[in-house]
């Protein structure tokens, strides 16, 4: 089997699509197929990058160029599509990237009890996150708000080392008011958004009233982001593999 042939395998086996952390994981484990390579990840990413047989639905996430059609109305990313579902897709899909490079990491990781159902790639935002619920680290009125955070880690102590708040259209100041609660922690706060915003961003964070936080505070891109959750999939893999 041809190595571009096991990454279209490995994507029909998934419905036709695949986060490079997934192909990763999978791949290099269809038999038959010699890499005779020590660097396979690269050659997966490659492959997708430029082979005719594969397109990219967004940072991250690519499908099979012949389940094209499929693909982008399960995504909702069709001319007919509803904008608002397409929105709640890319969300929960950003979250769920979160969830899994917190998990890797070794973090505990949590979503608010309305975003648990919400769909990522195949499966449930709740299916993802560790935890059922949130640790009660403080006072009731800010672990209210604490809650209501796109995606938490949490360390082993039981105390949130960060914060993320995924924004794709929202305003970006209705974020940075929730982060405001929790300038007396050691809380690392993250606003995920396309690239775009980062603009909106620095300009937001540069108000006086969000003085306190703007040292605590840090813009993430989506592609960043998702380079990201490729990698860490990958340098898990070669220290397993090594081992460590």
């Amino acid at each position: 089997m041809k190595q571009h042939e096991a990454v279209v395998q490995a994507m029909r086996e998934n419905d036709g699509y695949a986060t490079l952390a997934h192909l990763y994981r999978t791949v290099p484990k269809i038999p038959n197929c010699d890499w005779k390579t020590k660097t396979p990840f690269a050659s997966i990413r490659r492959i997708v990058q430029t082979n005719p047989s594969f397109f990219r639905i967004r940072p991250g996430l690519w499908a099979l160029t012949e389940e094209r059609a499929s693909v982008l109305n399960l995504f909702s990313l069709t001319k007919n599509a509803s904008p608002e579902k397409a929105e709640k897709l890319t969300h929960s899909y950003y979250q769920g990237l979160i969830v899994e490079i917190g998990n890797l990491k070794g973090y505990e990781t949590f979503v608010p009890r309305q975003d648990k159902n919400k769909p990522f790639l195949a499966k449930r935002l709740g299916d993802v996150a560790t935890l059922d619920h949130f640790y009660e680290f403080t006072y009731g009125n800010i672990l209210r708000r604490g809650k209501t955070i796109d995606v938490t880690w949490f360390s082993e102590r039981r105390l949130p080392n960060a914060f993320f708040e995924v924004e794709h259209s929202t305003d970006i100041q209705n974020s940075l008011l929730k982060f405001l609660d929790f300038q007396d922690f050691r809380i690392n706060l993250r606003i995920v958004a396309d690239s775009q915003r980062r603009r909106e961003f620095e300009a937001k964070i540069g108000y006086s009233a969000f003085s306190s936080i703007r040292s605590l505070v840090r813009f993430i891109d989506y592609e960043s982001l998702s380079n990201y959750h490729s990698r860490i999939f990958e340098y898990s893999g070669l220290e397993k593999s090594l081992g460590l």
